[in-house]
């Protein structure tokens, strides 16, 4: 497949590209030498660039040879707060900052899809790359909405994809209709009256309240959710305490709720506050509570679906592409462009086992050429498409 074997050609090149962008990782709304380094490859092939969108985001856009439909490629550029643990060569240099997540090969596939089009420029319409900051729960594609991305580079089809160390290598996945879970993070601080350790009666303890609340809010969903319904309720912070011989006066905690539907979503987050409400009152203490959803369902167009479910047969082979059934409970904020612009999100497997979020993750690079050459071929053939 011609796409493939172009991109084969240049796959040491982006194996480069992608080693470097992980040696330098940056967090969301800081992409600022990731931003600047797409920006830099994009104009040396001729690609039109047009940078600060929400922020740290690129858009670039290469016109085909002949006219036809506007199809946008997204890939995201944030790095996560986590200490890099592979001790490989090009480890991230950056105490605390790691592309664990594979964003460094999802900006690399893209820039090599975009080193391809823009030197065949053998497609019909316009090509929109859209690199986006923020994705990890900071709301980096809202950001670019918000921006005016679809009014500025309108699209009439969107593509994505992830890598997944939890798929076999080279296999590519996609789930039509809902796919990922949407989410809302929630912020709890208690105020209760602080005191010294010897004398706990003389105070209200916050961080036993916190604790109790820890407990107490994973009955949220096993108790008021029905079983078939795919919630997840996890705290995953707790915050308290200055030295050893003070009561704390605050504690606070931070999680997540998880949902496919928007009803389940509603009532979990307004029993959390209930239960909030009462374990002030039961205290004496204080508790504020901050709900907020960050994350959309992310939904797949069931036509479009089928159309990158054969783009990708055509280059890993039918039997390494095909539909997955299974719902992901982990969140993507590129559902927040599919509900303005259809389009489908797929998975591409690679060697390892180690999850994604992990300080020890490592990306497969043997993926950069093939996703690459998909994305590529999305444009190829829907780009013409009536």
């Amino acid at each position: 497949m011609q796409a493939l074997e172009r991109i084969t050609g240049f796959a040491d090149e982006l194996t480069a590209t992608r080693r470097d962008l992980h040696q330098h990782p940056e967090l969301g709304f800081e992409e600022v030498r990731t931003s600047g380094v797409v920006a830099e490859k994009l104009r040396a092939w001729g690609v039109e660039v047009t940078p600060g969108i929400g922020k740290t985001g690129v858009v670039g856009v290469i016109e085909g040879n002949r006219p036809g439909r506007r199809i946008g490629l997204r890939a995201d550029m944030d790095a996560l707060p986590i200490h890099e643990q592979t001790n490989l060569p090009w480890a991230s240099r950056t105490p605390g900052v790691m592309h664990a997540c594979g964003h460094d090969g999802h900006t690399t596939i893209l820039l090599g899809a975009a080193r391809y089009l823009a030197e065949t420029r053998d497609f019909a319409g316009t090509a929109v790359l859209i690199f986006q900051p923020a994705e990890e729960g900071l709301g980096g594609g809202r950001a670019m909405i918000a921006d005016g991305l679809f009014d500025r580079f309108p699209c009439d089809e969107i593509y994505a994809l992830h890598n997944s160390p939890y798929d076999p290598a080279g296999e590519i996945g996609i789930k039509p209709g809902p796919a990922m879970a949407g989410a809302n993070f929630f912020d709890i601080t208690v105020t209760g009256k602080g005191s010294h350790a010897a004398s706990p009666e003389m105070g209200v303890d916050a961080l036993v309240i916190a604790t109790g609340l820890v407990q107490f809010l994973q009955t949220v969903v096993s108790r008021n959710v029905p079983a078939i319904a795919p919630v997840v309720l996890s705290v995953t912070q707790i915050h308290s305490g200055s030295a050893y011989n003070i009561i704390p006066e605050t504690a606070a905690l931070a999680g997540t709720i998880r949902y496919f539907d928007p009803a389940m979503s509603e009532k979990v987050s307004a029993r959390v506050r209930e239960i909030c409400a009462g374990y002030a009152r039961a205290h004496g203490a204080t508790i504020e509570v901050d709900i907020r959803n960050v994350f959309e369902v992310l939904v797949n167009d069931d036509t479009l679906s089928e159309r990158m479910l054969e783009a990708a047969q055509e280059v890993v082979g039918p039997e390494q592409a095909g539909r997955k059934d299974r719902l992901v409970m982990g969140s993507e904020d590129f559902a927040d462009m599919l509900r303005l612009v259809p389009g489908a999100y797929c998975t591409i497997g690679h060697a390892g086992d180690v999850p994604l979020h992990n300080p020890s993750f490592v990306l497969d690079d043997g993926i950069l050429p093939i996703g690459a050459a998909l994305l590529a071929r999305m444009v190829e053939t829907r780009g013409a498409a009536v």
